[in-house]
């Protein structure tokens, strides 16, 4: 890309950058605009009518905040209002100062999406996941016109210990799951752990990009150097975004100086932007490896896609969401809000990832159940319209998301119907809480989830005694299918039980084991393919 004069250092508070940006009023900008002006003054000729006329009598400010959530939903998926509550509700969930359920949503068709489970929030622990509808709130309906994100944040939030039950669809099972989650405080790391995957590769797990990701990060980059990692391990799985600056100082970290990360490009200049290196970055020296997947969106796609087009870093795993929009927030005199599209952005080589606003939702139910294309590369929808280069001249595509160099399928080995029964009830959950429950004198005395591991019960034992708890919880055992799915059973087991002992520190070491795309970047990493990515 030709370098700007005009270009800005990385350490600027830049628009670009900011997955958030607090705005000004947006009525000082219409008041110039003739078009608006004369639609102000229709909305407001009918908003009087209404007041004076109507048969009933009618509370103007319910209308209104009724009608702008329809107006916007005409836009883009990703342009939103929020009230004052959502608002400062939103706010506290970035900021990682919040108490609830666990949950990041989107409302997609007036239903309510599940985006993200907090790792070791109250979700995760009764066996909520990503890509979950929630259909029901407390055996009321949760569908329909009337369900704003502020309705939404209402029905879901409440004081801690206070239970909330939900009905929720999932593609994996023909009927409706239920699952009741107690409030309580929710995590406010962002990354939920670090450490040595062997004697030279650091991995680190970033759930979003909040507030302090950035430091949170190096202080774990950091960390691991000090260890001895002279390669990296960044698994962006399931993280749906969050500040895009946190990325793009994130990346800052590997890349020499001059070199672009990513720019926005919009409808007026303003919001015109670009964002190089500045080459003050502590690992511009390592390797690194990048896990993506379907869950991986916004600023985890800026992170992706700037090292990608740079040749800098390996991605693995699947293709990503698919989110190249740039929202600006824009506060109303209320201390309600705006967050309007004003850009997309574009990674180095010149792409939008932005996927296709039509069938927002029925895209990602494609890509499971139509499509194929976790389970097979050749099935990813590739629109070769759109060819871009990288900096060293291999080709990659723009639309619907980062395509990662080294794909790796879903893993459904041991995936019974068994397990998924099991999983769906959340009783993996359940069992790893009632077996810390039991045992907690004796868990307490152990020094790290090594010892654990070495004193955990056989695996045998443990699923004959986890099959007898399925049987008491009304899932009968099914020893054809459980013997299948033995190895994921238990390592899902002792994960969950360490985590509960020891934190995340304690769970993904322990599921990283049998992850195949976690083992599948180990290898590149070992082979040195990360040093200059060859598609796959």
């Amino acid at each position: 890309m030709k370098q700007k004069s005009t270009r800005q250092p990385i350490w600027l508070p830049l628009a670009i950058a900011a997955a958030v940006v607090v705005g000004i009023f947006i009525g000082s900008r219409f008041a110039a605009n003739k078009p608006v002006a004369e639609n102000d003054r229709k909305l407001n000729a009918i908003l009087n009518l209404i007041a004076q006329d109507y048969v009933d009598t009618t509370n103007m400010h319910d209308l209104i905040e009724m009608s702008i959530p329809q107006i916007l939903s005409k836009l883009d998926p990703h342009t939103n209002y929020f009230s004052t509550d959502e608002l400062k509700a939103s706010t506290e969930d970035l900021n990682g100062s919040f108490s609830g359920i666990g949950i990041s949503f989107v409302m997609v068709n007036d239903t309510i999406g599940v985006v993200e489970v907090i790792p070791g929030g109250p979700s995760e622990k009764v066996g909520l996941m990503a890509g979950d509808k929630i259909v029901m709130i407390d055996d009321s309906v949760a569908t329909g016109s009337k369900m704003t994100n502020g309705e939404v944040m209402k029905r879901l939030r409440g004081n801690k210990g206070t239970k909330v039950k939900l009905g929720i669809k999932r593609q994996s099972s023909s009927k409706l799951l239920n699952f009741t989650v107690t409030r309580g405080d929710i995590p406010v790391n962002t990354v939920d752990a670090f450490y040595m995957i062997d004697k030279n590769t650091g991995y680190i797990k970033v759930n979003q990009f909040g507030r302090h990701t950035y430091d949170e990060f190096i202080t774990a980059m950091a960390s691991l150097q000090e260890e001895g990692a002279k390669r990296y391990m960044i698994d962006l799985r399931g993280n749906g975004g969050g500040f895009m600056e946190m990325a793009v100082l994130m990346v800052n970290e590997f890349l020499p100086a001059d070199q672009p990360i990513v720019f926005t490009k919009g409808r007026y200049k303003r919001d015109d932007g670009e964002v190089w290196s500045d080459g003050n970055g502590s690992f511009q020296d390592a390797e690194v490896a990048v896990l993506i997947d379907e869950f991986s969106a916004s600023a985890s796609e800026i992170f992706a896609g700037a090292l990608q087009d740079n040749d800098r870093g390996l991605i693995v795993g699947c293709r990503s969401f698919g989110k190249g929009l740039v929202q600006k927030e824009f506060v109303l005199p209320d201390s309600s809000a705006i967050r309007l599209t004003t850009a997309r952005y574009y990674t180095p080589s010149g792409r939008c990832i932005q996927k296709d606003y039509k069938d927002y939702e029925q895209e990602m139910l494609n890509r499971y159940r139509k499509n194929g294309e976790l389970f097979s590369r050749d099935s990813i929808k590739i629109d070769k319209s759109k060819v871009y280069r990288t900096l060293h001249g291999r080709t990659v595509y723009g639309g619907g998301g980062i395509i990662p160099d080294l794909f790796v399928p879903r893993d459904t080995s041991g995936i019974s119907s068994y397990y998924i029964e099991v999983m769906n009830a959340g009783l993996l959950q359940r069992y790893a809480f009632n077996y810390c429950n039991n045992n907690r004198a004796a868990l307490n005395k152990l020094e790290d989830y090594n010892q654990f591991l070495r004193t955990a019960p056989s695996d045998e034992a443990l699923t004959r005694d986890f099959a007898d708890f399925a049987a008491a919880n009304g899932i009968p055992p099914r020893w054809y299918y459980i013997n299948q799915s033995q190895n994921v059973i238990v390592t899902n087991l002792k994960a969950l039980i360490a985590r509960d002992i020891f934190g995340n520190e304690a769970l993904y070491p322990i599921l990283n084991r049998q992850d195949k795309t976690v083992q599948a970047a180990l290898k590149a990493l070992n082979k040195h393919k990360a040093a200059f990515p060859i598609m796959d």
